[in-house]
């Protein structure tokens, strides 16, 4: 099955039934349809065809949803991309992958507008909030005038449909390649796992769309199910919890940076919304720190479903059970669909109990995009050599460990890697050396610090290093902390 015909299934079964929400911006699955169609049947007449990029510079907006849809439509490639990004760091991601079309916001193209033509690769851009007539093409004005004809494409379950650059680093790219299938099938184990059916409503509230959290825990798994999703901008919790009262949302998942925000506004503010409407709280993208669960609990009376998973997952791969009981501390079981093994580092299974590394088997990735020695490192024998290292009880439960094998931080439930930073610091001329490392940080999780060793007689601030950074990279992986030494070890 492909994603085309997964959304075919549920317009005939939810019609008219709210697929996505934003404030008073309301699609149903046949308007979803009918918009998805618009932008497939624009792209076709830009030159668009099966195996092309199209890459996405989009924040939470229904039209992030249209667009992908129009692109998996006509057997495209949808490239999301993190909007936090960098003109340093995007060029580098558009040289990877070759995108023949770009869309972007307003907001956000301003900023990279002027080397668009240095982009070798992208014909053609679509500007999503234009104002009035521009040097682009107008994302409203394909919805105003565009055809709303299904397409007449055959898209192959084995195609690509997206490539997710968040798993790697921006400046050596690892880009996920997902199958259609892969996809279809993960929609399906994430909405089994959740119990989940076209009466839930899920509030999409600080996950971004263009990560496999945001993607397809929710957006796809909804569709798979006939659910609902109320995006949410911004960070607001206030906000937050007055929608779900409004909404009377029923699920709800969040990083733990997230819960951290809510449990601390909770106890500054108080609880005044009724949020009796919930039936699934959930967690993922990093520990949840045990205090936060606790409190949650104790404020709310919700019990956090913790479940964990990874981009070249598709996503999640177990979960905990969504009527509570989970062990404290484990994040699930695998779920129907899953296989999951430790093992050492000679890749041998280990006992019960024993920690190793997570290999795992499933609706994986197909590869990293045009790098088969990356693949072959993770990939084995059909199994997916994670990185993380845990252990599995008698009962089949995983827990997580502290240590990791791949070279990763992890910041508010974003990947940030070392090299990407040290990278950039190696380039500023006063610096001679820059290691860069992962601390612990109660509401973050982790931060990275940067350690630096100035050329002989410069002299610098840690300010003026982190505007250094913050004008190359998206400003999460700009280190919290630097640290100048005369020696790095």
């Amino acid at each position: 099955m492909n994603l085309k015909l997964m959304l075919d299934e549920a317009v005939k079964r939810y019609g008219k039934k709210t697929a996505v929400a934003m404030g008073d911006n309301r699609l149903s699955y046949v308007q979803l349809d009918e918009a998805s169609n618009k932008m497939a049947n624009a792209l076709i007449g830009m030159g668009v065809g099966r195996g092309d990029r199209v890459a996405m510079l989009l924040s939470n907006r229904p039209e992030f949803v249209t667009t992908y849809l129009g692109v998996v439509k006509i057997g495209g490639i949808a490239v999301p991309l993190d909007t936090k990004y960098k003109l340093a760091e995007l060029a580098s991601l558009f040289d990877d992958c070759q995108p023949k079309v770009l869309v972007a916001e307003s907001q956000l193209l301003k900023h990279i507008a002027g080397s668009v033509p240095d982009f070798n690769s992208i014909s053609h851009v679509i500007e999503v909030g234009a104002e009035g007539e521009g040097q682009f093409i107008s994302y409203e004005q394909i919805m105003a005038t565009g055809s709303a004809e299904p397409v007449a494409v055959e898209v192959d379950p084995d195609d690509i449909a997206h490539i997710a650059y968040t798993s790697g680093p921006s400046f050596n790219p690892r880009g996920v390649v997902m199958s259609h299938q892969a996809l279809v099938s993960e929609a399906a184990i994430s909405g089994g796992g959740f119990q989940q059916t076209d009466k839930d409503i899920v509030v999409l509230f600080a996950l971004p769309m263009h990560h496999a959290f945001g993607l397809v825990v929710v957006l796809m798994t909804a569709i798979a199910k006939g659910s609902t999703v109320v995006i949410l901008p911004g960070l607001s919790i206030s906000n937050l919890m007055e929608v779900i009262e409004k909404e009377k949302a029923t699920i709800f998942m969040a990083v733990p940076f997230v819960h951290t925000l809510i449990v601390n506004a909770i106890e500054a503010e108080g609880v005044k919304h009724d949020l009796g409407s919930i039936r699934l709280w959930g967690t993922a993208g990093a520990a949840m720190p045990a205090n936060i669960s606790r409190k949650i609990g104790q404020h709310l009376g919700f019990t956090a479903v913790d479940f964990w998973g990874m981009t070249e997952s598709a996503a999640h791969v177990t979960c905990q059970s969504p009527e509570g009981g989970g062990k404290p501390g484990s994040v699930g079981k695998a779920l129907p669909g899953w296989e999951l093994k430790i093992v050492d580092d000679y890749g041998r299974e280990l006992p019960l109990n024993q920690p190793g590394e997570i290999i795992v088997r499933g609706p994986i990735m197909k590869g990293y995009y045009n790098n088969p020695k990356a693949t072959a490192r993770v990939i084995k024998d059909g199994w997916l050599y994670t990185g993380d290292i845990g252990r599995v009880d008698e009962e089949g439960s995983l827990f997580l460990s502290a240590g990791r094998k791949k070279d990763v931080i992890i910041a508010k439930g974003q990947n940030i890697y070392p090299g990407d930073i040290e990278k950039v610091l190696a380039g500023h001329p006063k610096v001679d050396e820059v290691g860069v490392v992962g601390i612990r940080d109660e509401v973050r999780g982790e931060t990275p610090r940067a350690i630096i060793r100035l050329k002989p007689g410069e002299a610098a601030t840690e300010q003026e290093l982190k505007k250094f950074c913050l004008k190359r990279l998206a400003n999460y992986k700009v280190p919290r902390e630097i640290v100048f030494t005369d020696s790095l070890p």
